[in-house]
């Protein structure tokens, strides 16, 4: 008997996760299952390995809606971007590509958009009706902007350009360590970073997400900023969580307008 829980898929770089998730605790419902990402990470690749997620939660799969995250952007069922995965995703259908090969409805997101969505319901920012940014701060720089509880998607921010460059060239946490940085050389270039966001937005929060985040003690106290800074608290959950919380409410949206 099926439990009812959506399945929320994380595609990353180096693993795909999934779980089922109880969406009134914001907790897996089940332990999570990760799988290498095949080191040629093509759509079809994944698309296998995003099968055999889906296969080992077969008991919740009938009538739970799947989220699944990818590192782009995803414009209705598209991808349009691909800065850190391999090249041939653009242009991918990959809503369709998943259907087919699961026969079974699935959402699509960006991830750092789920890793947000996770962290305004069950995370960080629970609660709050303002203007709230996400970054994750990781391989690149992604974010994720609510108005109100409501998501604009595919925002690209870590994009913005300082001093010349693309800002997640110089800013994200792998330019720490390729760098070598140390914390207060790092958090000077995340002040640039997050300076040109609060004048370009005028948030009222920003959480700060990524791996990193578990160390924010030695780099968010170093930044000079008007708008109040958190980190994100779901961690490797957020991306998981909120793939299941846009699976189902994609799902509600489309059933509404179906005629």
């Amino acid at each position: 008997m099926s439990t009812g829980h959506p399945l929320g898929i994380d595609v990353g770089g180096s693993g795909i996760k999934g779980a089922p998730v109880d969406l009134g605790k914001g907790e897996f419902a089940q332990k999570r299952l990760r799988i290498d990402t095949p080191s040629v990470s093509t759509p079809e690749a994944v698309c296998d390995v995003i099968a055999q997620v889906v296969d080992h939660f077969d008991e919740v799969r009938s009538d739970s809606p799947i989220g699944v995250t990818i590192p782009g952007v995803v414009q209705h069922g598209v991808v349009k971007t691909a800065a850190n995965i391999d090249k041939s995703w653009i242009g991918c259908e990959i809503e369709k590509l998943l259907e087919d090969r699961l026969q079974h409805d699935v959402v699509v997101v960006n991830d750092a958009d789920a890793a947000g969505v996770g962290e305004l319901h069950f995370g960080a920012a629970k609660g709050h009706d303002g203007l709230v940014v996400l970054t994750t701060l990781g391989t690149g720089i992604g974010t994720a902007i609510f108005n109100r509880g409501v998501l604009v998607p595919n925002s690209e921010l870590g994009h913005l350009e300082i001093d010349g460059v693309d800002a997640e060239t110089i800013a994200a946490s792998s330019a720490k360590t390729r760098e070598d940085l140390s914390y207060e050389e790092w958090a000077a270039r995340l002040q640039q970073y997050y300076r040109r966001l609060e004048d370009l937005l005028w948030p009222d929060l920003i959480v700060v997400g990524g791996g990193v985040s578990k160390d924010s003690d030695q780099f968010l106290p170093l930044l000079d900023l008007r708008t109040e800074i958190i980190p994100a608290t779901l961690k490797n959950k957020a991306g998981i969580i909120g793939a299941a919380v846009l699976a189902t409410g994609v799902q509600n949206e489309r059933g509404r307008h179906t005629s």
